[in-house]
């Protein structure tokens, strides 16, 4: 077995989970958990060890059934791809963990980890694929079991934001897909570093422009950034609290982030128009979103407009384009996971023992549900970005980025939102878990055992996520990500040489 072979794996292990799990799960009630527990564990081990493939081999290209590129399918391997697969495949295996329990309330638990497993092999396949086409597949396997993971309550309201999700989502695909066919007439290649050599060759002209414009609204939809964000408010709500901690955590990362990254930097190439464009979407998700947050009651709608908030940070850094912005931009995206779906998985506990999501209606939490409490307590530091949080030092390393480049007012905007996100949490813990506890909510428990474990385990990376960047214990993952986006175009000549 060569060392490219472990690529695939992240597709089809997935898939066969999904197709596996409805079968066996009709005849044995346990199977489901067990068999989409073990399959997101063994991902995340093959995650954590394609880092340190990329560390050893550097880039690493598949080709599928032996066919080479450019004419054959590429599944290409790099910094940025296995960063991105630790950060998808660990988020999975906890919030799996954490569904063991939650999901009980529910009707089926074999179609919600046979859809939540479709999902994770879509998103997989995003981050892995060396081509256009396949990316556009993936990125719609993954879309499409999304849209059912969200009606999957079947009330009234999830059903109607699944079909608003679904619209939206279908109208983000289209541009994508427009935007695929016309680089396509162009360069007559749908192999991603081919193309770059193409459009290197060849120079830009105005249909690279008009594909910016349509990746730019295809993916910004994807990642719910301001204006393209309407239908994140009622999606993540809506969805189960695992369904929400993956959508927020890493579905929007994976699908749009990741590939905005990949085709601006690697494909198209960074020009100082489209670096502005995304700085200014950025900026403006950033504060947006969190004007948008501070006036909900609803703990779980609170919390996605705190995504578009926070996926704005991310997108504010990496369109800086600078070496530091690129990491700040990387790290920041890597801590959003972790604490934005501790949130969410925090929100599903007090809905699972309280029923209720209104936090008016809540208060001396706290007091019955200790582990709920204190992990809630440290997410809500970390994405307010007090120190020695994880969101403090990703936060401070792109505010840092802005100023260094001279852009000193989105800077101040920046730390703006930070100041207005830490007041919206202080208003969290104050109605959900702080205040008088209320006479109908003296009876209920902490939440079981599975769930407390998950929350643990998300809760320590908060608190411990900011020695990534200490000399001692650093993860080269990061490094080797913020480089590949840094190479730029060189990417078509590092991914050829990497063909084995």
């Amino acid at each position: 077995m060569t060392a490219s072979s472990i690529i695939p794996l992240f597709v089809a292990i997935p898939l066969a989970g999904a197709f596996i799990t409805p079968l066996i799960g009709k005849k044995v009630k346990w199977a489901p958990d067990v068999i989409g527990n073990s399959l997101t564990f063994v991902l995340a081990v093959l995650s954590i060890f394609s880092v340190m493939m990329v560390s050893s081999s550097g880039t690493i290209v598949y080709s599928v059934g032996g066919w080479m590129p450019p004419v054959g399918i590429a599944m290409v391997l790099d910094g940025l791809t296995s960063f991105m697969l630790v950060t998808v495949n660990l988020l999975a295996f906890i919030i799996a963990v954490f569904s063991v329990n939650y999901m009980e309330k529910f009707t089926s638990k074999a179609k919600f980890y046979c859809l939540f497993l479709l999902m994770l092999a879509g998103m997989n396949g995003v981050l892995i694929s060396g081509d256009m086409f396949n990316l556009f597949v993936f990125l719609e396997i993954a879309s499409v079991a999304s849209y059912a993971l969200v009606a999957f309550g079947t009330e009234r309201y999830e059903l109607e934001a699944a079909f608003k999700y679904a619209i939206m989502g279908t109208v983000g695909s289209l541009f994508v897909l427009l935007g695929i066919v016309f680089l396509y007439s162009y360069t007559s290649t749908l192999n991603m570093a081919d193309m770059a050599q193409v459009l290197m060759q060849k120079g830009g002209g105005n249909i690279v422009l008009m594909v910016s414009a349509l990746f730019i609204m295809g993916f910004g939809l994807k990642a719910a950034l301001v204006p393209f964000h309407a239908w994140l408010p009622d999606a993540h709500p809506s969805a189960p609290a695992p369904i929400s901690a993956m959508l927020s955590g890493v579905l929007i990362k994976s699908l749009g982030v990741y590939a905005l990254c990949r085709i601006f930097f690697n494909v198209i190439g960074m020009t100082a128009d489209i670096s502005s464009i995304l700085m200014f979407l950025g900026a403006l998700s950033m504060v947006v979103g969190v004007f948008l947050a501070i006036g909900q009651w609803d703990f779980k709608r609170l919390l996605a407009y705190h995504s578009i908030s926070q996926i704005g940070y991310v997108v504010l850094g990496i369109g800086l384009g600078t070496p530091l912005g690129i990491f700040g931009g990387l790290f920041h995206l890597f801590n959003h996971s972790v604490f934005k779906s501790l949130l969410f998985l925090d929100s599903g506990a007090v809905e699972y023992s309280a029923g209720t999501r209104d936090l008016k209606k809540m208060g001396g939490l706290a007091e019955k549900m200790p582990v709920t409490g204190t992990t809630s307590l440290i997410a809500s530091m970390s994405i307010a970005g007090v120190p020695p949080f994880n969101g403090f030092w990703s936060k401070l390393i792109i505010i840092i980025a802005l100023v260094q480049a001279g852009r000193h007012g989105y800077a101040f905007w920046a730390v703006v939102a930070s100041v207005l996100t830490l007041a919206s949490f202080a208003k969290v813990m104050k109605y959900a878990f702080f205040d008088k506890l209320k006479e109908q909510l003296k009876q209920i428990k902490e939440v079981p055992i599975f769930m407390k474990l998950s929350m643990s385990a998300l809760a320590l990376i908060c608190l411990f996520g900011g020695l990534l960047l200490v000399g001692a214990v650093k993860i080269d993952f990061l490094d080797k990500a913020t480089d590949v986006l840094l190479e730029g175009t060189k990417y078509a000549a590092i991914v050829f040489k990497g063909i084995g």
